[in-house]
């Protein structure tokens, strides 16, 4: 429930911030940020929320996450700027940090191994049911109650998660010797995460060699040695580097990342194809690209029984080939007046996938390990999808307008250039060919790296 509340208010807020940048004059500088700060603060929180909850007990974590973000929720609502809605984003982000941290985690504890894959499954479908109720959700509470509402609608929801969590999470006691706080290194982590992450999201409207950008990834490249050095003496390292020395770990992580890069960009870009190729309007391309989510969402549910007779690093590694599939069909599909039902063929193939890969991975990855050590292995877990759709999303908007002429760019992210120029559109295909296939191989690789640690996990066992 509390995992639906958050995923609502991520895409809620995503049609709802025209009305917010209105109510407020907001530039747009202010814009961004108010859809920038909750992605930035919660992927570098995620991680440090992880340790915590490991070291001080999942259920208060877990608690107080709640509280954070119903508590920023109400707050917002309130707000009398455009730079106060801003913090108040990073507040309900320091709150979804510390739910998504120990969410699976708490799964992990108390199912049995044989249900452990259901479990996550179910978990896992909240996010997609999101996905597809979000924006209409947003849509309705903006044009019937007004934006506050898209805020103040979480309250009396994360009211009710809180008093449930309150009485049914079991405590659990912290592990004895997990005390330490690595002060050097979750100040290199926040440092140079967030370089990156703040860089890359910049590439959008900046271009690569714009200085944000490369001083984004100067300040990562500079701190990630340091942070690997600093880890390797700390008694109470942040992120265990030992860790990537078990290469049936090493590959899942990598698996994660890979996939959240390739998926991600396709959904962004499909959404975009719809009105700047076919001239369809905001809602028309919504509904058509429902397909992959509401695809997603019986992935994700039933994917815990298949995992009953499949071992989850096998499950993952053909969830991925399906994705990898869907991308090639939609490669294929992409032209100046392309056809729906190749194109939706190619969605409903990535949201299999895609909904059954992230259970099997989450499992794969989480399951046997130590309850002291879930919260933290779940915490880089999602630390690396979330840097991987960041780089999705720095890396799909330039590919497809590089071969479009620079007067015209403006046109495709405003959905009207079907509208002006054919040969404008015919040179956005050619670019959509190149992202989705860069996307396809992706995805490939990522099926690499599933079966390589199906295959390492094999010799382990």
């Amino acid at each position: 429930m509390a995992s639906v509340l958050m995923g609502l208010g991520a895409n809620s807020l995503n049609v709802a911030l025209p009305a917010v940048v209105r109510h407020f004059r907001a530039g747009p500088v202010e814009a961004s940020w108010i859809l920038l700060a909750f992605m930035l603060a919660n992927t570098v929180l995620i991680i440090v929320f992880g340790r915590f909850a490991d070291m001080f007990g999942r259920r208060a974590m877990y608690l107080a996450g709640l509280g954070a973000y119903t508590l920023g929720s109400l707050l917002l609502g309130f707000a009398p700027t455009a730079w106060t809605v801003v913090a108040l984003r990073v507040l309900q982000a320091a709150g979804a940090a510390m739910l998504l941290a120990n969410s699976a985690a708490i799964l992990t504890d108390v199912f049995p191994r044989e249900h452990l894959g259901r479990a996550l499954g179910v978990y896992t479908a909240g996010f997609s049911i999101a996905q597809l109720a979000g924006p209409t959700l947003g849509g309705f509470l903006v044009d019937d109650f007004g934006w506050r509402w898209v805020f103040w609608y979480n309250v009396p929801f994360g009211v009710l998660c809180l008093a449930w969590g309150a009485a049914v999470l079991r405590p659990v006691e912290p592990a004895r010797g997990e005390r330490g706080v690595d002060v050097p290194g979750n100040v290199l982590i926040l440092a140079g995460l967030g370089g990156l992450l703040f860089g890359l999201s910049q590439v959008g409207d900046l271009g690569w060699t714009s200085p944000p950008v490369l001083g984004g990834a100067a300040v990562f490249a500079v701190l990630l040695p340091v942070f690997i050095a600093v880890e390797r003496r700390s008694p109470h390292p942040v992120i265990d580097t030992a860790l990537f020395r078990d290469p049936p770990f090493a590959f899942g992580i990598l698996a994660t990342f890979l996939d959240a890069t390739a998926r991600i960009g396709a959904v962004l870009l499909m959404a975009l194809f719809f009105q700047a190729v076919q001239g369809d309007d905001a809602v028309t391309a919504g509904l058509k690209v429902l397909a992959m989510p509401a695809v997603a969402v019986v992935a994700s549910t039933g994917s815990g029984f298949v995992q009953r007779g499949m071992d989850a690093r096998t499950m993952a590694a053909l969830a991925s080939a399906l994705t990898t599939l869907g991308l090639a069909v939609l490669l294929a599909a992409v032209s100046p007046r392309p056809g729906y039902w190749p194109i939706m063929l190619g969605l409903m193939l990535m949201g299999a996938g895609s909904g059954a890969f992230l259970p099997a991975n989450a499992t794969a990855l989480l399951r046997g390990l130590p309850s002291h050590r879930v919260g933290i292995v779940n915490a880089m877990r999602l630390m690396i999808m979330n840097v991987g759709i960041v780089v999705s999303t720095a890396l799909a908007f330039p590919v497809i307008t590089a071969p479009v002429a620079a007067s015209l760019r403006d046109r495709v992210f405003a959905g009207t250039l079907s509208r002006v120029s054919e040969p404008g559109v015919a040179q956005l295909v050619t670019g959509y060919r190149y992202a989705l296939g860069l996307m396809a191989v992706l995805s490939a690789l990522a099926v690499l790296s599933s079966y390589a640690a199906r295959r390492t996990g094999e010799t382990a066992s």
